[in-house]
């Protein structure tokens, strides 16, 4: 193997790290997140209010990003070490 370069950055790889419970979970939560999200966002649009339109694409993002893992198999939390419960 070439020795690693100091300057290279690392890839974090997105080995599977959750069970089918953890993934359904997941996928799950996201769906949810994510309708929320567009629930606050057509809110938003129409009352006016730039942060519920703030706040929906912030849930947006982070319900696609709960489906994303899902459908990955993969935790970011638990890839940083922190134990979660299922």
């Amino acid at each position: 193997m070439p020795a690693s370069n100091p300057g290279t950055p690392t890839k974090m790889k997105l080995t599977c790290n959750i069970d089918q419970r953890g993934r359904k979970a997941r996928l799950k939560g996201g769906i949810v997140v994510g309708i929320c999200g567009v629930a606050l966002i057509v809110t938003g649009s129409f009352t006016g209010w730039s942060s519920l339109l703030i706040a929906g694409i912030f849930l947006c993002v982070t319900g696609s990003f709960m489906i994303f893992e899902g459908a990955r198999g993969w935790c970011a939390l638990r890839a940083l070490g922190i134990k979660t419960p299922m």
